[in-house]
């Protein structure tokens, strides 16, 4: 039976891999920052944004990862 070789680059041979991941976590990591402080404000402050409460709450509570 014949042998398939298979050649990987290495990480620094694919242009674009740790640019795509740094900003992969740098948008988790504000998305999750948003969120947290979309949480701590009160009726007040979200009434001034236009955002409704249950929307604001709704929002806030989505894991990290769900857009």
């Amino acid at each position: 039976m014949p042998q398939t070789q298979i050649e990987t680059l290495p990480l620094r041979a694919r242009p674009g891999v740790v640019a795509r991941l740094l900003q992969i976590v740098t948008t988790v990591a504000t998305r999750r920052r948003d969120r947290q402080r979309l949480g701590q404000l009160d009726a007040h402050l979200l009434r001034d944004i236009g955002v409704d409460v249950q929307d604001a709450r709704r929002e806030s509570g989505k894991p990290f990862w769900q857009a």
